[in-house]
């Protein structure tokens, strides 16, 4: 039986296959030696092979198979240094040390240790012929049967080695694939031919599937970059005279390779930062009532669609006044300035360029290259930084990145004529706006615009100020409410056509030097579209934190609400957003059962699927295999996915509700968009269907 994954290491598991497609090599290396015996470049190679396996197992506590294989590699040695001639026996042996090797493997991957075999018989052979004795070579017999061919179902048989640059070209040609989906959709939709459009999302299915089967391959654990950090913690410790304790926690989490190789060097970074800054000596912590060994704990988690991980210390924090006295002299800001500073806006000076408070220059610190080269880093490939920190008690940095940098899900919106597309990881939702909206609806706090978004104020950016393009006199716009670097603002664009999933194409040094641009796509239309950098936007338009208020609208209080208008076959139904956390598309494929719900995986945690035809008693006419048009709930701090055949619109409108016949959860009836909509009490009626 294989041993189950949680009893068997990935990393030990990576050591098993390495080690098996080595060994089918030495067969046919040791039999290439016996008819070439100085085969110079083949002697080499076996020679490493056997000191690879011997390196690596030590590091496991393999001892047994450390110890034959040191033996083999002294031999090999030399043979390889042309000490002794290869011979038909010393052959026969090494092909046995081969066996054995192979045996012991196989022994740690059924039951994770390696056996009870005996393989004393087989060091003495190869000793005594590393020491030069070749006559009456007594017959060596390896104490555990050797099988000639690992077992069914083994790791040899269930993992396979593929080039990188070849799952590369694959994710470019899937990327490829999901355009020509996109531009076939774009097509049935103005053809309306029924059975095409099956076919067209039958294709949607397959590609989606394929895309995602794909992006897996691309997966790595963040495992892999979190191996090489207690030697930099150990090393780096020591040449601080420091005592310091390294936590890794949720190392199985994934992210794609390319983001994994872009944050390797960001996070050293920020560790080397951690130990040679924040966690003081042991005799200052002493002094401070803490242990001595101070903790740096490193911890990945996914939330939202992204991975975050924080890099937390115990250490003495960010000394924020000496942080500002080392911007004054710096000539970074004014004495007025830097009274005046908040401790967040303190904080983020040092991620300013060039920006140190090191007093002198180390091999370590002190030449203000480090947090800027950090933050830089992880917005070039989408992400965010955030840092807090408490006086003697520590400082928490968390890096937010996305999943993925290939494919990924967008909001297309418009603006003076052209479309561009904003990444959904920074969507929270859309606001409409019309009639005379720039003096009725958006307010002014020094001589910022803001909109009032249920009694909280959200400064504004405008898309075609910031693109340089004459004002818009339609009477239409929309908001897109986004979120970056752990602040909200809005995004006012002429109009939102739909979300799709873009694939990420690069930009060129004159686009990408504008600081609004983070790549490019291809529309289901064949038209490029840019793609918007949320974070590059919200600095450009010099938005700042408005002070929130607790007390509502004025409009609010007189009737007017914020309405999700749903379509249900024939019926239109209205919930308050209040209720709603986010809007969602979700593929039937998604869709998994847990008892008698269904559920679907949504952002690291599983989210039941209530249908709203289950709740009302009605008839639904989308189509069995077409997405689900998802309006998350949150009640209690738990999320509840309801789905309806369509999202039609989101409205602020005043409403003049009309009763209907009693109906548990629906409060009655309204003219919404000159169409009857039906207004739901979405508590009473989700604890009706005892779903609440």
């Amino acid at each position: 039986m294989i041993a189950t994954d949680h009893e068997l290491d990935e990393i030990v598991k990576d050591f098993l296959v390495e080690s098996y497609e080595n060994l089918v090599r030495l067969d046919a290396d040791f039999l290439t030696l016996e008819k070439h015996p100085t085969d110079e470049p083949t002697l080499a190679r076996v020679f490493r092979t056997i000191h690879t396996i011997k390196g690596t197992c030590g590091f496991f506590g393999f001892h047994k198979l450390e110890t034959v294989s040191h033996v083999g590699e002294n031999l090999l040695s030399q043979l390889r240094d042309g000490a002794i001639r290869l011979t038909p026996h010393i052959a026969t042996t090494l092909l046995q040390l081969v066996d054995a090797i192979r045996t012991i493997l196989q022994q740690i991957e059924t039951t994770g240790i390696e056996g009870d075999g005996d393989y004393t018989p087989l060091v003495d052979t190869l000793t005594r012929l590393m020491n030069g004795t070749t006559d009456s070579l007594p017959s060596v017999v390896v104490a555990e049967p050797v099988r000639e061919m690992a077992p069914t179902g083994g790791l040899a048989d269930t993992t396979i080695r593929v080039d990188v640059a070849l799952i590369d070209k694959l994710m470019t040609l899937v990327g490829e694939l999901v355009l020509a989906r996109n531009q076939i959709q774009q097509f049935a939709l103005k053809l309306g031919d029924a059975p095409f459009a099956r076919s067209v999302q039958r294709l949607n299915t397959i590609t989606g599937e394929l895309q995602e089967g794909v992006m897996k391959t691309r997966m790595q654990p963040v495992g892999h970059i979190w191996d090489r950090f207690p030697r930099i913690v150990r090393d780096l410790a020591a040449q601080c005279g420091k005592q310091v304790r390294l936590e890794l926690e949720g190392k199985d989490t994934e992210l794609d390779r390319s983001i994994v190789e872009a944050i390797k060097d960001p996070l050293a970074h920020i560790v080397r930062n951690a130990i040679d800054h924040g966690i003081e000596t042991p005799a200052v912590r002493i002094s401070r009532g803490k242990p001595a060994e101070g903790c740096l704990r490193m911890r990945a988690f996914h939330e939202s669609g992204r991975v975050i991980i924080e890099i937390r210390d115990d250490g003495g924090g960010i000394p924020l006044a000496k942080v500002k006295n080392k911007a004054i002299e710096k000539g970074l800001i004014t004495i007025e300035q830097a009274a005046k500073m908040s401790d967040a806006e303190a904080i983020s000076l040092i991620v300013t360029p060039g920006f140190s408070t090191a007093d002198a220059i180390t091999n370590l610190s002190g030449r203000g290259v480090g947090m800027d080269v950090v933050k830089t880093n992880i917005e070039a490939i989408g992400g965010t930084l955030d840092i807090e920190s408490i006086a003697e008690r520590g400082t928490t940095l968390s890096v937010k990145i996305p999943l993925t940098l290939a494919i990924i899900p967008a909001l297309i919106v418009e603006s003076g004529g052209d479309r561009y597309a904003i990444p959904q990881i920074h969507l929270l939702e859309v606001v409409r706006l019309k009639g005379d909206y720039r003096t009725a609806q958006i307010e002014y706090v020094h001589n910022a615009p803001v909109y009032r978004l249920r009694g909280r104020l959200l400064p504004l950016a405008f898309l075609r100020e910031q693109l340089e393009l004459p004002d818009s006199q339609a009477e239409t716009a929309y908001i897109a409410v986004l979120q970056t670097d752990g602040r909200q603002f809005g995004l006012v664009v002429d109009a939102v056509s739909d979300s799709q999933e873009i694939v990420v194409k690069p930009l060129g040094p004159d686009l990408k030097s504008l600081g609004i641009y983070a790549g490019a796509t291809i529309l289901g239309d064949g038209r490029v579209s840019l793609i918007l950098d949320v974070l590059g936007l919200s600095t450009r338009a010099g938005l700042h934190e408005i002070a929130e208020t607790s007390k509502p609208s004025v409009s609010t209080s007189t009737g007017v609400q914020t309405l999700l208008v749903l379509g249900m076959g024939e019926r239109r139904l209205a919930i308050p957003m209040r209720h709603i956390a986010r809007l969602e598309k979700i593929a039937v494929r998604a869709i998994e059962r847990a008892g008698n719900w269904e559920v679907v995986q949504y952002r690291g945690e599983i989210l039941p699927l209530v249908r709203f035809t289950q709740l009302l008693n009605g008839i639904s006419t989308a189509a069995p295999d077409a997405d689900l048009a998802v309006a998350v709930y949150s009640v209690a701090g738990r999320l509840i996915g309801l789905v309806a055949d369509r999202i039609i619109d989101i409205v602020e409108t005043t409403v003049e509700l009309r009763p209907t016949a009693m109906r548990p959860g629906v409060l009655g009836t309204a003219v919404i968009q000159q169409r009857v909509t039906e207004i739901i009490d979405l508590p009473a009626l989700l604890e009706c269907g005892s779903y609440a």
